[in-house]
């Protein structure tokens, strides 16, 4: 849901925009999309705060989310563990069971278990690699709107200080036309005690 702030004529100015944008862009780099945006949405007086995660994860698609179950599964202890119940299982029923039979469907050295073992690497290894990708790709989603917060508080911030130190001169120019004002009220008051003391001494000459 968009919030709106109250407005803030420093930050809604375009002048003051294009000042802040000049500001950035004076470290030596040039103005990203991201420090565009927020811009923008602080002039709008608008919120950039959002859920990186959830935007990403809905962006995704069927096979992706299935490479990500297959990854998060094969890095499991479930996985560990299953896996070597399999290869106990296959070890104990070509190696003693099925030999009392003579029907071992593979013998020692378990040649077809190794044919397994590498399909099975060589299908997970991509499959892996497809995740961490996906994962950089969440954590730089991630970071890019931490900066984005980062930056559009620091942008509050030197609005904030900007506008009390506008109060603080206002104030300043208010204390000193009052001043002013009871100066030229002492001054009037003075002259008009000095007129009276002259005109009372004229009378008491007379």
């Amino acid at each position: 849901m968009t919030r709106h702030f109250d407005q803030n004529p420093t930050l809604a100015d375009p002048k003051s925009l294009d000042e802040l944008t000049a500001r950035i862009a004076a470290d030596g780099k040039r103005v990203s999309r991201s420090e565009r945006h927020v811009i923008e949405r602080v002039g709008r007086r608008l919120h950039v705060s959002r859920n990186a995660q959830q935007e990403y994860e809905d962006g995704m698609s069927v096979g992706e989310r299935i490479a990500d179950r297959i990854a998060a599964f094969g890095g499991s202890w479930t996985f560990i563990l299953s896996f070597i119940g399999l290869l106990i299982v296959w070890v104990i029923l070509n190696s003693v069971i099925l030999v009392r039979f003579g029907t071992p469907f593979d013998h020692y050295p378990f040649v077809f278990l190794n044919l397994i073992l590498s399909m099975l690497a060589a299908l997970q290894a991509p499959v892996i690699m497809m995740s961490q990708n996906r994962q950089s790709a969440k954590d730089r989603a991630a970071a890019e709107h931490d900066y984005e917060v980062n930056l559009k508080s620091e942008l509050e911030i030197l609005a904030l200080h900007q506008k009390v130190d506008r109060l603080r001169e206002e104030q300043w120019r208010e204390l000193v036309a009052m001043q002013q004002q009871q100066i030229a009220l002492l001054t009037r008051l003075v002259d008009a005690q000095r007129g009276d003391a002259g005109s009372r001494s004229g009378h008491v000459a007379g």
